[in-house]
This record gives structure tokens, sequence and C-alpha cells, in this order.
């Protein structure tokens, strides 16, 4: 009979046998995180890239110094405004879609100890790398 007393601790229990069913429906669950998280780094990537173009595209100057409209107002949102907003918001997002699927996975694993580990991780951790570089880039004007 177990002990209902909580200062009593089991010896660890065997690694839990599951029948197929559960199994493969816990093997889709981690495989689903993992879909989810992909898209969250595809879409930061997106965010990135296309906010580091915009900015390259505006440096570049086709007139060779000259303006079209030298009376033009300054705007509040120029080119490094929309260039720094669009990266800080795509590492905003894969640092959100990480934090999410890092809670997710723990969370199946607390319940299946034998989830395997992935290497996601370190996709999104490249992705977050080369976006803070171009981030470093376009604020030091680069």
């Amino acid at each position: 009979m177990e002990s209902l007393d909580p200062n009593v601790h089991s010896p660890p229990s065997e690694p839990l046998i599951l029948d197929t069913a559960t199994r493969l429906a816990i093997e889709r669950t981690r495989v689903a995180y993992e879909r989810t998280i992909m898209a969250a780094i595809r879409t930061a990537t997106s965010l990135i890239t296309f906010g580091f173009s915009a900015y390259k595209f505006f440096q570049f100057d086709p007139l060779g110094g000259r303006n079209w409209d030298s009376a033009a107002k300054p705007s509040i949102l120029g080119p490094k405004e929309f260039g720094l907003t669009m990266i800080a918001l795509g590492l905003v997002s894969l640092f959100l879609a990480w934090f999410e699927y890092h809670r997710d996975i723990q969370t199946l694993r607390n319940e299946y100890r034998l989830l395997p580990r992935s290497n996601i991780g370190l996709v999104a951790a490249l992705v977050g790398v080369l976006g803070s570089g171009l981030l470093w880039i376009v604020f030091f004007n680069f």
C-alpha cells in the first residue's frame, strides 16, 4: 500500500510504458510545437530582413547626392527608424515564440520524460544573433 505521507518519497519509478496511440499523440503534439516555432522563426526572419532591406534600400542614392525635392520636410519615421522598428519587432516576436515553445515543451516533458531533445533552439538562437547584429548595424549607421 502506498503511503499518503508527503514526507515519504517513493523510489524513482520505472519508465512509463504507454500504448501506441498515446505515444503517437505525444509525438504529434511535440511535432506541432516544432512546426509552430519554425513558423515563428520564419516570420521573425522575414521581419528582420525586410527591416534591414528597407533601411539599405533608402540609403542608396541614385542621384549622386542630389535630392528630388530639397524642401522636403523631415519625417518622424524615416528609413532608419522604420528598419529599427521592423528588426526589433522581429527579435521580440522571436523571443516570445521561443519562450512559449520552451514553456510548452517543458510541460509536455513533465508528463512524458522520454521526450526527445530538439535542436530548434539553436536555429532560433542563430536567427536572434543575426537579427541583433543587423539591429546594431542599423542603429550605428554602418
